[in-house]
């Protein structure tokens, strides 16, 4: 499964391959035994996030390992070692003469780092996606610095809200009435007060992770041409993100609330609202769930099942219907993704490769389901 050496091809066959786009057909594919039976997906995302060179301790994008066995690379846990992983362990199990019923297909998308828009909310509407008949889904996780492995199995919905604020205009030397800062003041601290309270909650509950609480944060704020001019407007742009069990319709209805109380001139506008939550199924009885979660306790390992904070493509998997699980096989690891000194031991590495190896054989060998049909 390593990557292919383009070093001596003919330059012509470069230009083609860095300008045009290319799709490859296998006339015979490599199916599971059971071509009927829906296929296990093992989804990754190629493109990372940008670097600030001056703050790392070694090249980001050598992929250096230190002494201690770390291995610092932007994308090292998000998610260039999950991809690695999936290569390696399908690589093994087909080393070792393995096959299941049910095949099993990789896919690695662009764009996922920026929202996924050109990425997989596009791809899962594509006839060749669709021509998968993906039945499960794998996608990427979190770290976890304890002894036990992290998996999510649903995610919080994105809301990027800007709140605009209009009021009277003036010079700064007078006590203007009614303007827009103060409108905008008390609707940012209307707000603020939402959030000081989804904190505390989150804070008093111990059985509960930040994925079950909705956050909110300020994020930008714009208004003013002089400083000896009192704005006619201003704004403030917040990002939430709701959890999986908070009503779309009443959370908009809050947002209106907040504006009537700040005042005459204040409304919002919601520049991104995900409203296609969706659950995937923890519960012993499910099939996927029961083969997923049986691998580790063969394994004698511990498994925490929550909500992912942020968004992935997982989403996209799940509002088209597929069952997604966001797993990343990084225990005893700090979260460090987006962050300078990403990094991750080869040990965990090496692993996720054995873990995975055993999570495939399990997904791809679940009987046939009414949902195959």
């Amino acid at each position: 499964m390593a990557s292919e050496s383009h070093e001596s091809e003919h330059p012509s066959v470069t230009l083609f391959r860095r300008y045009l786009r290319i799709r490859t057909v296998h006339p015979d594919p490599d199916y599971g035994t059971n071509p009927k039976l829906s296929s296990l997906l093992l989804n990754s995302h190629m493109d990372v996030v940008p670097v600030f060179k001056e703050h790392w301790s070694h090249d980001p994008f050598e992929a250096f390992k230190d002494a201690e066995g770390y291995i610092y690379a932007r994308g090292a846990q998000d998610m260039k070692c999950v991809s690695i992983q999936y290569l390696e362990a399908v690589r093994r199990l087909k080393a070792e003469g393995h096959r299941f019923p049910r095949t099993i297909h990789m896919t690695f998308v662009p764009d996922e780092e920026v929202g996924g828009y050109k990425g997989m909310k596009l791809f899962v509407r594509r006839p060749e996606f669709q021509a998968l008949r993906a039945g499960f889904a794998l996608d990427e996780g979190l770290a976890n610095p304890t002894d036990a492995f992290t998996v999510f199995y649903s995610e919080r919905s994105i809301w990027w809200v800007l709140f605009i604020s209009t009021g009277n205009p003036g010079h700064a030397s007078r006590f203007i009435e009614d303007t827009a800062a103060e409108k905008l003041h008390k609707v940012v601290s209307l707000v603020l007060a939402f959030r000081e309270k989804e904190r505390q909650r989150l804070q008093s509950n111990p059985h509960l992770k930040l994925g079950a609480v909705t956050s909110v944060n300020l994020t930008k704020l714009e208004g003013g041409v002089a400083y000896n001019v009192v704005p006619a407007m201003m704004s403030a742009g917040f990002d939430f993100r709701l959890a999986p069990d908070v009503d779309p319709k009443a959370f908009e209805e809050q947002l209106q609330d907040w504006c009537r109380a700040a005042g005459k001139g204040v409304a919002f506008e919601i520049l991104q609202k995900w409203l296609e939550s969706r659950v995937t199924s923890i519960d012993d009885s499910d099939p996927w769930w029961a083969a997923f979660s049986g691998v580790f306790k063969d394994m004698n390992l511990t498994l925490e099942p929550e909500i992912f904070p942020a968004a992935t493509d997982s989403r996209y998997l799940r509002a088209v219907g597929i069952p997604a699980l966001g797993f990343s096989p990084m225990n005893r690891t700090p979260v460090l993704l987006h962050d300078h000194d990403e990094r991750l031991h080869e040990d965990v590495f090496l692993r996720g490769i054995d873990i995975y190896a055993r999570l495939l054989s399990a997904l791809a060998s679940v009987p046939a389901l009414p949902s195959d049909g």
